[in-house]
């Protein structure tokens, strides 16, 4: 009989148990049992891709020359398309052959860039709570996590440059992301000038990740970093069409930015990939060019389901801040449950609301208070999940 090993993996020993994996364990073993759980928990958007980009897709993909290898810096008229959408957006002009790179999905090319931008012993500040990836990228590069307060009501940049001083050797790298997840914080276009500024004089690089640009409820767009003059001297910014267009299983996002930070990672991915498929490539210079009204569509529906979950959990009891921006809300723990974390609340939100949720402290320790809510039902279930919190909450 083969003798049974036991391997010491590299990197991913890192990691802390992924807390999400628990509860989506009881959500399926729920759904199993015939149980209707309501699943606001992954960041899945239910929302479909707008048709033209669908139909292009479909066409493009029916062209045998689109079969073949793909390049990794992403077709040139899409580079062109993204830079259009930032002149558009922003009144910010750049070069689609030097500050521009498609990458097959944000969580790719953040991933990826902490390759070329740190190795162990080098130190990134990053948000805490934040979106996994912000940490555990920096983390398989051997590099240090300086994990810097977040929360709605934080004075973030203050934050950030308190944990700048106290960490020797000073860091290399900051990441930051605006509107933010799972906070749904906002910032202004002060912030990233004040962040460019501190970044030029400590040279610090900047990531900005700007997955949620386009989800924010009290304004047309989320200000950019490269909307500040010299931001491209010491930063790159992502953008993601999965939320935007509501793209996310396509895998395709923009790295744009200082031009030998797109140089590096361009010559990375060269030896990593072949790009995002061709026709995937195609649809979204499609949705960039000529599909503008429907990241507005989208907020829309986001902004409904937004009001519904707040009203709901008002009148079941829970009062939570209503978030500005994104398509989730981040929700203090109810008073009396504070105690168990928000693991086990989470447990508890299925087994007795019959509602899934992402317990805050999957996001990082400092998360562990609150609970994270998805806007990926309809209002109809987002009413109905907030009738079963309120049978949940007042036993």
């Amino acid at each position: 009989m083969d003798q049974q090993h036991e391997y010491e993996f590299r990197r991913v020993g890192r990691f802390p148990p992924y807390v999400f994996a628990q509860v989506n364990a009881l959500l399926a073993e729920a759904r199993r049992a015939g149980e209707d759980v309501i699943d606001l928990g992954m960041g899945n958007p239910d929302i479909p891709t707008p048709e033209p980009i669908v139909e292009k897709l479909i066409e493009a993909a029916r062209n045998p020359r689109n079969h073949r290898y793909s390049m990794s810096r992403g077709l040139p008229k899409l580079r062109r398309a993204i830079c259009d959408w930032y002149e558009r957006s922003y009144n910010v002009v750049l070069d689609p052959e030097t500050e521009a790179l498609a990458v097959i999905g944000a969580k790719e090319g953040l991933s990826h860039l902490m390759w070329i931008l740190l190795e162990p012993g080098d130190s990134v500040l990053v948000p805490e709570p934040t979106y996994p990836i912000h940490t555990y990228a920096p983390m398989l590069a051997g590099a240090n996590v300086i994990r810097v307060p977040l929360s709605l009501d934080a004075d973030f940049f203050r934050n950030l440059t308190e944990a700048f001083d106290n960490t020797s050797p000073p860091p290399r790298v900051v990441i930051v992301s605006f509107p933010h997840n799972p906070t749904t914080a906002t910032v202004e276009l002060e912030f990233f000038e004040r962040l460019v500024d501190f970044a030029k004089r400590h040279d610090v690089l900047i990531v900005h990740d700007m997955a949620y640009a386009d989800l924010v409820f009290d304004a047309e767009r989320a200000p950019s970093l490269m909307q500040v003059p010299g931001a491209r001297d010491v930063g790159v910014e992502f953008f993601s069409m999965s939320k935007s267009y509501s793209m996310a299983g396509w895998r395709l996002a923009f790295m744009v930015g200082n031009p030998e930070i797109v140089a590096g990672l361009g010559r990375l991915k060269s030896y990593l990939d072949y790009g995002v498929f061709q026709p995937i490539q195609i649809a979204g210079i499609i949705a960039l060019n000529e599909c503008t009204e429907a990241p507005k569509q989208i907020r829309e529906t986001y902004l409904g389901r937004r009001d519904a979950l707040v009203t709901g959990l008002s009148r079941a009891g829970w009062e939570i801040p209503t978030p500005p921006a994104t398509m989730f809300a981040w929700a203090p723990i109810p008073d009396r449950f504070k105690e168990m974390g928000s693991l086990e609340f989470s447990k508890r939100m299925i087994n007795k609301a019959k509602v899934a949720v992402s317990p805050g402290v999957g996001f990082g320790r400092a998360g562990d208070g609150h609970v994270r809510f998805a806007l990926v039902e309809n209002e109809h279930r987002i009413r109905q999940a907030c009738r079963g919190i309120k049978t949940f909450l007042d036993e």
